[in-house]
């Protein structure tokens, strides 16, 4: 690798950083944690940073989206979303790391899924693909979902419960999980067409990642909510009005208790995601 790709790496990731700042998708934090892991990513190669950039800007796109309705739904919302680095991490921190692993590992060129001639490159490339497939399925669940006109219900018990509750689904969020893990797909194929040789056998089964991302974002959105409605606490604030994430002396407890933040749900919910669909490429591929 010569001293291009870094060099355009970092004025492309110091750029995105600046303009999220500006437009408070990221706090300051988060603009320094977001240019660390998208120069990272981007060195490591193209279909990576451009599988990085597809969750940060449908995600940040669709925060903005009935903003105002938001803000009366949920405690924690903030203007454009505003991420912190704790956020930026825990949804790009896994995918970084293997990134990286898959550049050091193939000498900075683009590999297909083929578990016979690559395995450890073909696990280390699903584990990406879970990963952000898990992230940008919740979001967009979350995003979208918490909007819908039907009363969502738990996971864990599909009784009613408030909108912005922890655990809570509806058919619109589920179906927006899984249109945000085929968006992932559809990146990591259609980029991949071009950046990596792939022909016979193997070229026809990369399609697969289409369905697989698919998966990956419901099944990955799912298993976040079952997290949230056990481990992260959701209930009524009586003052406030809306559903929070904190027990007080004016919050009646709805589900959940307080062990992981939104933060450590997302983290796990990603991590173990991004194994599961490392071993289901192996064994796909």
């Amino acid at each position: 690798m010569g001293l291009l790709r870094p060099v355009l790496s970092m004025l492309i990731a110091a750029s995105i950083s600046a303009r999220s700042l500006h437009r408070k998708s990221l706090s300051p934090s988060g603009a320094l944690a977001g240019f660390v892991v998208l120069t990272a990513t981007l060195m490591a190669g193209p279909r990576f940073g451009a599988i990085i950039l597809a969750f940060f800007f449908s995600s940040s796109t669709l925060t903005k989206v009935k903003a105002d309705e938001k803000k009366n739904i949920e405690e924690d919302h903030k203007e454009g979303g505003q991420r912190d680095w704790s956020q930026v991490l825990a949804n790009s921190a896994v995918g970084t790391i293997l990134s990286i692993c898959v550049a050091y590992a193939t000498g900075f060129q683009d590999r297909c899924f083929d578990t016979k001639e690559a395995p450890l490159v073909t696990g280390l490339l699903g584990g990406i693909l879970g990963h952000y497939a898990c992230c940008n399925g919740d979001t967009w669940s979350s995003e979208i979902g918490v909007l819908s006109s039907s009363t969502p219900r738990l996971i864990t018990t599909f009784r009613q419960v408030p909108r912005g509750t922890n655990g809570g689904v509806s058919l619109l969020g589920l179906f927006a999980a899984a249109a945000g893990g085929a968006f992932i797909g559809l990146t990591f194929f259609i980029v991949g067409y071009f950046t990596a040789s792939c022909t016979g056998r193997t070229g026809s089964a990369q399609w697969l990642l289409l369905p697989i991302g698919t998966a990956v974002g419901l099944l990955g959105s799912l298993f976040d909510s079952v997290l949230g409605a056990t481990v992260q606490f959701s209930g009524n604030c009586a003052v406030r009005k809306k559903v929070v994430g904190k027990p007080g002396p004016t919050v009646k407890r709805i589900s959940g208790y307080d062990i992981l933040t939104n933060t450590g749900v997302n983290f796990v919910s990603a991590l173990l995601m991004s194994l599961a669909t490392a071993a289901a490429c192996l064994y796909i591929f």
